[in-house]
C-alpha cells in the first residue's frame, strides 16, 4: 500500500475524498458536478473518479439538470435516499422511542413503548423495549438488515465508549452503574454482528442533531440544553454545517450545586440544578405548595400530562402555579449564566420534551436571569432560543451517529450490502479500498 509523506495512504485519500463529495452533497446539495470542484477543493479529475463510484456503489443519483453560460446543461447530482437505513433511539424519561430513517433522515417507521412504572429504568426491560422496537420498525418499513448502516442510541448519563467488549453507561441518576449496554443489545441477536450499535449520552444526540439540522445550524460554538424529567447539556466547539466534523461533548449540568444543603436531587446529592429545574422537580415542589402532580392521586400519573396541567394552571392565573415556574425560570437562567461565562457559547438552545412545553411561556424570564447573572461581555454574545426539532430531536441526534461514521468511511460499510433495486449498485461494499 502506499503511503504518502503525511502517511496517509492512497486508500485514506479516497475515503477522504469520497466521504467530502459525500458530505457536501448531503448538506449543500444537489450540485453538478462542476460546482462540486470547488466546493471540495478536489480536482475535476477526482470528482469524475469519486462521482462514478459513488453512482456505481448506489449512494449518487441524478436531481434534474441546470442551464449553463453558453455550454451543455449541467446535471445535478444528490445522496439517494433508498440507498441506506439508519435507526435512531430515544431512551428518554418516559418512554424508549425507537425511528426508522432512510439515508436523508426522512422517518419511515417508528415504535413508542412507555416506562412502565413511570421512571422504572431497569435494564432488563428497557433493552427488550429497543430489541422489538428494532424489530417493530423494520417489520413497518418491510425493510430488512442488509442495507441498514447502524443503531445509535442516546442514552442518560455518562457513555464510556472505550470500554472492552463495547460501550459501557454509568447513569448514577437512573440507577446504572457501569451498564454494558452494547454488549447487552448485541446479545440480544435482534440485528446481524455486522451492524453497529452506537451509543452515547441524550444530550449529545440532541446537541449535534440541532446543530446539523436545526436551530444551531451556522453556529461555530453552542451549548444545547436537554430539559426533561432532569437537566442536561452538550457543548458544541464546532458546528460546520458540512455535519461530519461537529465536535460535542456532553455536560452533567444539571448537577452543579446552586445550593448547598439544598433540595435533594435524584443523583443522591443536594443543592443540584437538576433538583430545582428538572420537570421531576416542577411537579414536586407544586405538589408541595398544595398544587397537582405526581403527589396528588387523583391527578394525572403520566409526568408529560401532570407538566401540561401545571402550565394550564399558571396560565389561567393560579399563583402556586405561577410562582413555581418562576422560581424554576430563575434557577434554569442562573445555570445557563454558568455556562455563558464558562464556554461563552454563540448560541445555547433548549430542547427535550419540557423544555418544548414550558419554553414559550418561561423563556423570556430565562433570557433575562441568565444575562442578569453572567458577566456583561459573554452575555452579549450569545443568543438564548428553543430548538427547531421538537420531540425527535434526541432520536434524530442518535441516527446521526451511524450517519457520522458513514461519512468518515466514505460511504463504504464494513461488510457487504443487498443493492438497492437501481441499476448501478455495486454488491460487495467493504472495506477494501
Amino acid at each position: 500500500m502506499t503511503t504518502g509523506r503525511s502517511g496517509r495512504t492512497v486508500r485514506d485519500l479516497r475515503r477522504g475524498n469520497r466521504g467530502a463529495v459525500l458530505q457536501k452533497l448531503y448538506f449543500g446539495g444537489p450540485m453538478s458536478r462542476q460546482e462540486l470542484g470547488p466546493a471540495t477543493g478536489l480536482s475535476s479529475g477526482s470528482v469524475s473518479n469519486v462521482v462514478g463510484e459513488l453512482i456505481a456503489d448506489g449512494l449518487l443519483e441524478e436531481a434534474g439538470v441546470v442551464d449553463s453560460d453558453g455550454g451543455r446543461p449541467r446535471t445535478l447530482l444528490r445522496v439517494s435516499p433508498g440507498s441506506a437505513h439508519l435507526i435512531g433511539v430515544d431512551v428518554g424519561e418516559t418512554r424508549v422511542r425507537v425511528e426508522l430513517f432512510d439515508l436523508t433522515l426522512t422517518e419511515l417507521a417508528r415504535a413508542e413503548t412507555p416506562l412502565l412504572p413511570r421512571g422504572c429504568y431497569d435494564v432488563g426491560p428497557i433493552v427488550d423495549h429497543i430489541r422489538s422496537g428494532i424489530g417493530a420498525v423494520l417489520a413497518q418499513a418491510g425493510v430488512g438488515t442488509d442495507r441498514l448502516l447502524g443503531v445509535g442510541v442516546g442514552v442518560p448519563g455518562i457513555v464510556d465508549r472505550e470500554a472492552p467488549g463495547g460501550a459501557v453507561v454509568h447513569g448514577q441518576t437512573i440507577g446504572w452503574d457501569a451498564v454494558p449496554l452494547e454488549a447487552l443489545l448485541r446479545a440480544t441477536g435482534a440485528l446481524p454482528q455486522e451492524v453497529p450499535y452506537l451509543i452515547d449520552n441524550g444530550a449529545r444526540t440532541l446537541g449535534q442533531a440541532e446543530m446539523w439540522f436545526g436551530a444551531g445550524r451556522g453556529a461555530r460554538d453552542a451549548v444545547v440544553v436537554l430539559f426533561g424529567s432532569g437537566v442536561g447539556a452538550s457543548l458544541i466547539t464546532d458546528g460546520s454545517p458540512e455535519g461530519g466534523s461537529t465536535e460535542g461533548t456532553p455536560l452533567e449540568w444539571g448537577h452543579l450545586t446552586v445550593s448547598v444543603r439544598g433540595r435533594r436531587c435524584r443523583c443522591g446529592a443536594r443543592g443540584c440544578l437538576e433538583a430545582y429545574t428538572g420537570a421531576e422537580s416542577l411537579l414536586a415542589r407544586w405538589a408541595e405548595r398544595g398544587g397537582g402532580g405526581p403527589a396528588d392521586a387523583a391527578g394525572p400519573a403520566d409526568e408529560e400530562e401532570a407538566l401540561a396541567a401545571l402550565l394550564a394552571s399558571a396560565l389561567a392565573g393560579d399563583p402556586v402555579a405561577r410562582d413555581v415556574l418562576d422560581e424554576t425560570a430563575e434557577y434554569l437562567g442562573a445555570g445557563l449564566s454558568d455556562l455563558i461565562n464558562l464556554f461563552r457559547p454563540e448560541r445555547i438552545l433548549i430542547g427535550g420534551w419540557a423544555g418544548l412545553l414550558l419554553g414559550p411561556y418561561v423563556l423570556p424570564a430565562v433570557r433575562e436571569h441568565a444575562r442578569r447573572h453572567a458577566l456583561r461581555h459573554p452575555a452579549a454574545r450569545v443568543s438564548i432560543d428553543l430548538g427547531s426539532l421538537g420531540p425527535d430531536a434526541v432520536t434524530v441526534g442518535a441516527a446521526t451517529l451511524p450517519l457520522s461514521a458513514f461519512f468518515t468511511t466514505g460511504g463504504r460499510r464494513t461488510a457487504p450490502l443487498a443493492a438497492p433495486e437501481q441499476p448501478g449498485w455495486r454488491t460487495a461494499l467493504t472495506q477494501r479500498g
